[in-house]
């Protein structure tokens, strides 16, 4: 299992930090942000594959913000398969 910790850019969170297997996420945890919604995005990340996961998050918009946490814990993958 790999451990990867990504600094996200334009919101709340201030770290992700992700444990992949064989291209899925077995964990992640989101210090910073929105306490009870960015638990419940980790919950249900767990134990999909990166791409199903970015397919879903990318591009989601936090009010008038371009990014939000969901699109950037997308990023945060997208570079995670980059390292691969």
């Amino acid at each position: 299992m790999a451990t990867y910790k990504y600094t996200p850019s334009g919101v709340c969170s201030s770290q992700f930090i992700v444990e992949v297997e064989d291209g899925i996420i077995q964990n992640i945890v989101i210090r910073g942000g929105c306490p009870g919604n960015l638990l419940g995005i980790s919950r249900l990340v767990k134990g999909r594959s990166i791409e199903s996961v970015i397919s879903d998050l990318k591009g989601v918009r936090c009010g008038a913000k371009p990014t939000s946490c969901p699109d950037q814990i997308a990023r945060c993958l997208e570079a995670i398969l980059e390292k691969q």
